[in-house]
């Protein structure tokens, strides 16, 4: 297959260009695109057949399920049973924007696009050419990260033409994407609302306008194997580069001398080392390649930055990645998630000097 790329404009896309993406999709080809999160791999959600290539183009298991996406508040109802008030709530104060929410399904949505189960997640993406593309076409996109399953999500249109060209029909170009990190994801189906994914829109944030939200615990601890995801990213290894990655915890000092500590053992193995710093410590480090999430201070500068860093190392040939930790609270709640599924969960204990 020969993928088509695109480039649209990411503020007022084109109508033809629009078309274009819009009447593949409704043919039931695959079509990744720009969202305000990251680039999505767009399918027609209602058609089996289009959801199972979609897991075939991306090596994604298929009890993963997918999130639909749609183009304006009207397109919910016939493909959930209800409408939860909390979920109304979140509704009218988050979107559009990066909010997913878990609804009960109708029988309209295929299990296939759901991963088996009778509840399915949907967004609706704030980027206009996400929203162009969903509205012309009529339907709900089912869209997951365009990356190879497992791989950092992609948040440019050169990430995806890596990972999937040959094994999709195209890739529209609308520039880098804002956020850097997918959407929050949120179980609106039982009497209190549980965070199944942290994204930009925070459990604070949540709880101004719902109350009472809760996390589920395997956002930050290894999940069993015999975990049921009911949503992406759940239970699988995910955000990985090649190289492998290892969490160092502690004060600052304490975290610089192990991290430059490690990096000497993996020299002397013969191996490529790298450090995902900030701002103020990247001069700190003794490592081969050594990059800059942003400022500390500026949690959303690091999330934006994570998987842009996380494929450069891939791409610098990097065999080993040490990473500075951040705090596992508001946006910073999102970062470890990504950071600790990169990293299979491993982590290292800086000690202080004595």
């Amino acid at each position: 297959m020969k993928t088509k790329l695109i480039r649209i404009n990411p503020e007022n896309p084109e109508p033809l260009l629009v078309e274009e993406a819009a009447r593949i999709l409704k043919e039931g080809g695959l079509v990744a695109f720009p969202t305000e999160t990251v680039y999505g791999l767009g399918g027609n959600g209602l058609d089996s057949e289009a959801c199972k290539n979609i897991y075939i183009a991306k090596g994604r298991p298929s009890d993963n399920p997918l999130i639909l996406h749609i183009s304006q508040i009207s397109e919910l109802r016939p493909i959930v049973r209800e409408i939860p008030l909390a979920a109304q709530k979140l509704m009218d104060a988050f979107w559009p924007g990066p909010l997913t929410m878990i609804f009960p399904k109708s029988q309209i949505v295929p299990l296939t696009t759901t991963g088996g189960l009778d509840t399915v997640a949907v967004r609706f993406p704030s980027h206009p050419v996400a929203k162009a593309i969903i509205r012309a076409t009529g339907l709900p996109i089912a869209g997951p990260s365009a990356n190879s399953s497992g791989k950092p999500s992609p948040t440019r249109a050169s990430h995806v033409e890596f990972d999937l060209s040959g094994k999709i029909d195209m890739i529209v170009d609308g520039g880098a994407a804002e956020w850097g990190l997918e959407s929050t994801i949120v179980d609106v189906t039982g009497e209190v609302p549980v965070i199944l994914r942290p994204g930009a829109i925070t459990k604070e944030m949540m709880e101004s306008v719902v109350g009472e939200v809760m996390i589920d615990p395997a956002i930050l601890t290894k999940p069993s194997d015999d975990l049921k995801p009911k949503a992406p990213g759940m239970k699988y290894t995910h955000y990985s580069p090649k190289a492998k990655v290892t969490l160092v915890k502690g004060n600052t000092e304490a975290v610089i001398s192990k991290i430059n500590e490690l990096c000497v053992d993996e020299r002397v193995q013969g191996k490529k080392t790298g450090v995902m710093a900030t701002e103020k410590t990247k001069g700190c480090y003794h490592a081969d390649v050594i990059l800059s999430l942003g400022d500390r201070d500026k949690l959303e500068e690091i999330g934006a930055n994570l998987f842009k860093l996380l494929r450069k190392f891939d791409y610098l040939g990097v065999d080993t990645v040490f990473s500075e930790v951040f705090p596992e609270e508001g946006e910073g709640l999102a970062i470890m998630n990504r950071l600790n599924k990169a990293a299979g969960y491993y982590r290292v204990e800086a000690e202080e000097a004595k």
